[in-house]
């Protein structure tokens, strides 16, 4: 992947699509599938607050790198 923003939003959105996709064609959230590094089953149903936690983490580090930038807090 480039390092251009909207590319990397392009796909992104395409990635969100595609995962819509998925649970939308599943009969409800008890559906599994199988984590690809473990080889463990999943429920549906742990996915969207698994994935939330992710996107929190990642947000923070992007907050802290902007402080350091602009020095703006609490925005």
């Amino acid at each position: 992947m480039s390092g251009d923003p909207a590319t990397a939003l392009a796909v992104w959105r395409a990635e969100c699509d595609r995962s819509r996709e998925i649970v939308a064609a599943r009969a409800s959230l008890d559906a599994t599938g199988t984590n690809i590094v473990t080889g463990e089953p999943f429920s549906l149903r742990w996915l969207p607050p698994h994935l939330l936690a992710g996107y929190a983490r990642h947000n923070g580090h992007a907050d802290l790198l902007r402080e350091r930038i602009d020095g703006a807090t609490g925005l």
